[in-house]
């Protein structure tokens, strides 16, 4: 028994021994480890500015989470091809307000209508029309029209915003300037914050575009976009703004749409024109994919072209 034990013992300490050296090597890793990333902090000022390594993965990553926040948003999307509602419209351009009954009915890839109505009688007083082409403003009242390029239009040219851009802004959804849709090559040229992602899963995305940057923030509690904001800025014609805030989604189908939606724009003081601020809200009820309407309009004959400022500032005094 006594052998028994000490073979026992002498068998514990050979283990004891082998864990020993094993922690030591470990301690002796780790140490050397320590030392080197030591030495690297050490030496990082005295480095050239241009090396990158220790960052190097950063972008890896914010791909991956671009990819992923932008997979989440595309999965939201509407699956109807039309869209027609009832809205409540109201305009403000620093004066004073409007508000009129309205309907609103876009088709994808053809049209965004917003038909203003008198209250209680419902007839249409005016209309604006965005194709891919033009801008159409009709003023039932007054039989006049304005028929106009997007670069012809002050606070659309300075925004850098076309029909796909409005498209996506209606539809509630990411875009890419001048492209039709945002493809999946595509969303690597999108950038997510990190740290909102890893904190609790909302995400904040941008893209850069010469003199134009667009942000998006999506929440993480419903996982669509609550607000866009698109930036110009130049050395020439100062900083104009656009954002499109979206609240209050109801259930569309499958998937859920924001029934209201705030836009605010402004533009700075160029030469002698002043800097302008305009607002509009439209609150939209009973959703429909109803598709028995013409997509675009053609102004009567006994209707007379007009400037877009003169026709705007008739619109207001509705």
């Amino acid at each position: 028994c006594y052998v028994e034990k000490e073979v026992k013992t002498k068998e514990i300490r050979r283990r004891m021994k082998k864990t020993k050296i094993l922690l030591i090597s470990m301690t002796a890793l780790l140490l050397a480890a320590c030392g080197t990333k030591k030495a690297v902090i050490q030496q990082k000022p005295v480095q050239d500015t241009k090396v990158t390594q220790p960052t190097a993965p950063a972008p890896k990553d914010n791909k991956m989470q671009s990819v992923v926040a932008m997979q989440r948003i595309t999965d939201n999307a509407l699956y109807q091809r039309n869209l027609v509602s009832n809205l409540t419209f109201t305009l403000n351009d620093g004066r004073k307000d409007i508000t009129v009954p309205g309907i609103l009915r876009m088709r994808k890839d053809e049209v965004i209508r917003l038909q203003l109505l008198i209250p209680i009688l419902r007839s249409e007083v005016g209309r604006i029309e965005f194709t891919k082409d033009y801008v159409l403003f009709i003023d039932r009242i007054h039989k006049q029209y304005v028929k106009a390029s997007y670069d012809e239009v002050g606070f659309l040219h300075y925004n850098g915003i076309n029909f796909y851009t409005l498209q996506a802004l209606f539809w509630n959804q990411l875009f890419i300037p001048r492209q039709q849709r945002v493809a999946e090559a595509d969303m690597s040229k999108f950038s997510v914050d990190a740290k909102r992602w890893e904190v609790d899963g909302s995400a904040h995305i941008r893209l850069k575009d010469g003199k134009m940057s667009y942000d998006w923030v999506i929440p993480a509690e419903y996982r669509y976009i609550y607000n866009t904001l698109i930036t110009y800025k130049s050395s020439t014609h100062g900083t104009s703004e656009l954002s499109w805030l979206y609240r209050d989604f109801k259930p569309f189908g499958s998937k859920m749409f924001p029934a209201t939606h705030s836009v605010t724009i402004e533009t700075p003081a160029i030469g002698s024109r002043p800097a302008k601020e305009l607002s509009a809200t439209f609150e939209l009820n009973d959703f429909s994919d109803a598709s028995d309407w013409e997509a675009f309009t053609q102004p009567s004959d006994k209707y007379t072209k007009v400037s877009v400022e003169e026709i705007l500032g008739k619109l207001m005094n509705f």
